[in-house]
């Protein structure tokens, strides 16, 4: 499976693009603001059907544009999947999938698995827990269309339930409030049971990622989840019993206090929680094993490797740290960016990215050649 070609009108910095990427390795470079990583952003929006780098959709329109174009073609065995999305900057944006309304947006991601690695990777660890909760989502997401879809009707039904509350207060009509808190948990039990499962069988491949970035004699990594409401073998029971324990307070604080919105995934090394206790290096290491992790259990899920974007990563790596990123590197289609040829130790083809166009360049020289 690779992204056989892309296309972008009015997206980001680009008025007009046509780009033929290679199958394999291919490693986008340019100055700071060149708009290597808008080429990114627009190839995992293909498969994510969002920002990477969580932009609203109107963000995305180029200056001065009424709206953006994306459009690509995924070659897979059973044929070519083309996803075409229309942003628009004041109005709801359309997708279409093979030239149709896809049946629910789930399914792309399904189709077109995608791992991102992020300058920004280590904000996974050391900031708050929604970062968190979206990695687990993500990965869950890109292996079934029901989760994605549950992660997006929950959030749905929070922002009501929200704005009932906001609206209501004190005075909130319990019998509609009781059908909201019926839905949430309904939906909400069925999400921390996909979160839950794949956190299982995560485990094995954060335990092995973190191996092959930290070295051998590491501390092991792994993940936990953390909701003070919940019952692992009724999800959905445990959350309907704690949205009416904590009924009054959210009449107080007009807001859903208790919920999958609210828990942590929480990462340890040893016994030591990543977020507070590691050190700078390994808070690194554990960012980078949390991609490989992610990259392993979808390869294995799908039995193919997925796409694979690695923004700006090997500037802000040390040696080791790149060696364990490029024993991750697959057969399958790789984007990298940089702002120099020799940040990349790569073999593969390369482009210059400048003036709102990609020029290649032909492939890496041998001394580059790590792989």
């Amino acid at each position: 499976m690779h992204l056989s070609w892309l296309e972008l009108r009015d997206f980001r910095s680009y008025e007009s693009l046509t780009f033929t990427p290679d199958p394999g390795l291919n490693v986008l470079i340019g100055d700071n603001g060149a708009g290597k990583t808008n080429v990114l952003e627009a190839v995992g929006y293909l498969s994510r059907l969002r920002s990477f780098r969580a932009a609203p959709d109107a963000a995305l329109v180029r200056s001065g544009a009424e709206a953006a174009f994306i459009r690509g073609g995924v070659e897979r065995e059973s044929g070519e999947l083309r996803v075409e999305v229309e942003l628009p900057a004041e109005a709801r944006r359309r997708i279409l999938v093979n030239g149709k309304r896809p049946r629910r947006n789930a399914d792309v991601a399904v189709e077109v698995p995608l791992v991102a690695f992020l300058p920004d990777d280590l904000d996974v660890v050391k900031r708050g827990p929604s970062l968190r909760r979206d990695y687990v989502d993500e990965i869950a997401a890109h292996i079934s269309p029901a989760a994605g879809a549950d992660r997006t009707e929950y959030d749905k039904i929070v922002r009501q339930r929200n704005r009932f509350l906001r609206d209501e207060g004190h005075h909130a009509d319990p019998v509609t409030l009781a059908v909201w808190d019926e839905r949430l948990a309904d939906v909400g039990g069925r999400l921390v049971a996909t979160r839950l499962s794949l956190l299982e069988r995560l485990e094995p491949h954060l335990s092995a990622g973190y191996a092959s970035v930290a070295g051998e004699g590491a501390e092991r990594l792994r993940a936990d989840y953390e909701a003070w409401w919940l019952r692992p073998d009724d999800p959905a029971g445990a959350l309907a019993e704690a949205l009416l324990e904590r009924r009054k307070r959210d009449m107080d604080q007009r807001t859903t206090t208790v919920g999958p919105h609210r828990d942590d995934v929480a990462l340890w090394l040893g016994d030591r929680p990543a977020r507070t206790h590691a050190s700078q290096g390994e808070q690194r290491s554990v960012a980078l094993a949390l991609r490989i992790a992610a990259f392993s259990l979808l390869e294995e899920r799908h039995g193919r490797p997925p796409i694979l974007l690695l923004d700006d990563v090997f500037s802000e790596l040390d040696v080791n740290r790149s060696a364990g990123v490029i024993d991750l590197l697959p057969n399958g289609q790789v984007f990298v960016t940089s702002a120099r040829h020799d940040e990349v130790p790569l073999a593969g083809k390369r482009w210059r990215v400048a003036d709102g166009s990609i020029e290649e360049l032909g492939s890496a020289a041998p001394e580059l050649g790590v792989r």
